[in-house]
């Protein structure tokens, strides 16, 4: 899931929803085998995941200078759910604006499984540009024409995983690699440690790499593309 969207990237994350069952052995899994099932008897009612923590009414807020300006994110758990392929998912919305002005909303469905993974479900996504609403490419809903769920965050993260973080073929096909879980980082003006790195990227978009940071009881605390880095300055 590649949360800076001034350019709208989403990701691949395939089969009806009646055939789904969770197999949680992802790190031998290659993505171009991504094929998951979903039980919902086996997701839990919170995400809790130390790198992806999703408390009720949680917002957490980041700043960036870009070649066009300020760029600023706030993502925002909303305390409201949302049923998908039978597992009760959280809302989370993220409200991106560029010098001020709007660029980007997108709401976003996550669950955590009873392993500790944070699976992605989906987003519906709205994009503008100088005030004007240019449409929704880059939606994508799990189950719904032939779309499959992902994983956001792994419960026991490995420096070499890779999978998909969105599976709608042709719409959303983001992709991750774990790069360290054993680096420092700054959060906030504070050191932490235990950093977690990913490696994200789509391959339907050229130049979409970017790297992120998350670091544990926090979740992200930086984001990477090229020259542009976007910081976490608040949580609240």
């Amino acid at each position: 899931m590649l949360t800076r969207r001034i350019v709208s990237l989403a990701a691949t994350w395939m089969v009806a929803a009646g055939m789904l069952t969770l197999t949680p052995a992802f790190a031998a899994q290659k993505p171009k085998d991504w094929n998951p099932t979903i039980v919902p008897a086996d997701f839990v009612s919170q995400v809790d995941n130390p790198y992806f923590p999703l408390n009720s009414w949680r917002t957490m807020s980041y700043s960036g200078v870009a070649k066009e300006g300020t760029e600023t994110l706030v993502i925002e758990v909303t305390g409201q759910t949302k049923v998908i392929l039978g597992v009760v998912t959280t809302v989370v919305l993220e409200t991106a604006r560029l010098n001020g002005s709007i660029i980007e909303i997108a709401e976003n469905w996550f669950a955590q499984d009873r392993d500790g993974n944070v699976w992605y479900f989906g987003e519906s996504t709205r994009d503008f540009a100088n005030g004007v609403e240019l449409g929704t490419a880059g939606s994508w809903e799990a189950g719904v024409g032939g779309a499959l769920p992902g994983i956001v965050m792994k419960a026991n993260p490995v420096a070499g995983d890779t999978y998909f973080q969105e599976f709608a073929q042709g719409v959303a096909e983001d992709m991750a690699t774990v790069t360290s879980i054993t680096r420092t980082g700054t959060a906030m003006g504070r050191a932490v440690s235990g950093v977690l790195l990913t490696k994200e990227w789509s391959s339907l978009e050229p130049n979409s790499v970017e790297h992120k940071s998350y670091a544990p009881g926090i979740g992200l605390i930086r984001e990477e593309k090229g020259s542009f880095t976007l910081d976490l300055v608040e949580v609240r």
